[in-house]
């Protein structure tokens, strides 16, 4: 079998249609490193394999039109920066989350992230010409405590980004907190890795003394 069928077959059968595909991260069995880029190159100038965005590549689904399946950022983003494999390593923080709780009408101008995978406080990158903010987080990231993070992130800044104020922002952060099954009790273990305005944050929108407060 030809290397670039090689390839092709190992792909087709680890990865799904519409799959982010890293090509750092591609080990073709008895097929040099050096050898994989090249053929990504010829599989990529044959139609079989699509480019997303440098080292980023997918299988084209079918598609009734011309120019074919086009991958989701969204899916690119969740791969690269917020899963390490199946287990959670990052989470959407800035504007994102203040937008998607009804809090502010600002659109991220940016996708702003919290990641383990980032290697400085805070870097710039762009990704298929979307500019990418990523910072680490205040504390390492796992899967049991992903949702609360991303929580206090956003208490973190909420005078700046949110619109909304006193009873109503109260009451859509008690929602959200009983909707994620987030507990006072939760939060408390990471409050201390955090700047110290969070405690004035969460006193004057009444969640300083948990959710009954």
């Amino acid at each position: 079998m030809a290397q670039n069928e090689t390839v092709y077959a190992f792909l087709t059968k680890t990865y799904k249609p519409n799959e982010p595909i890293f090509l750092s991260e591609v080990r073709v069995p008895r097929v040099k490193e050096s050898s994989v880029r090249q053929q990504f190159k010829k599989l990529t100038e044959e139609g079989l394999l699509k480019r997303f965005d440098t080292g980023v590549y997918y299988l084209p689904a079918k598609s009734m039109f011309r120019s074919g399946s086009v991958l989701s950022v969204d899916e690119v983003i969740r791969r690269k920066y917020l899963m390490d494999g199946d287990t959670p390593c990052g989470y959407m923080c800035g504007v994102y989350l203040a937008n998607q709780l009804g809090l502010t009408s600002q659109v991220p101008g940016a996708y702003e992230i919290c990641t383990n995978k980032a290697t400085t406080d805070y870097r710039e990158t762009r990704l298929a010409n979307l500019k990418v903010v990523l910072r680490k987080p205040y504390y390492r990231v796992d899967k049991d405590n992903v949702t609360t993070l991303q929580f206090l992130d956003l208490l973190r800044e909420i005078g700046e980004i949110s619109e909304t104020e006193g009873e109503e922002l109260k009451e859509r952060l008690i929602s959200y907190m009983q909707k994620k099954k987030i507990r006072f009790d939760d939060m408390e273990p990471f409050l201390r890795y955090y700047p110290d305005r969070i405690y004035k944050n969460m006193y004057e929108v009444g969640l300083l003394n948990g959710v009954s407060s």
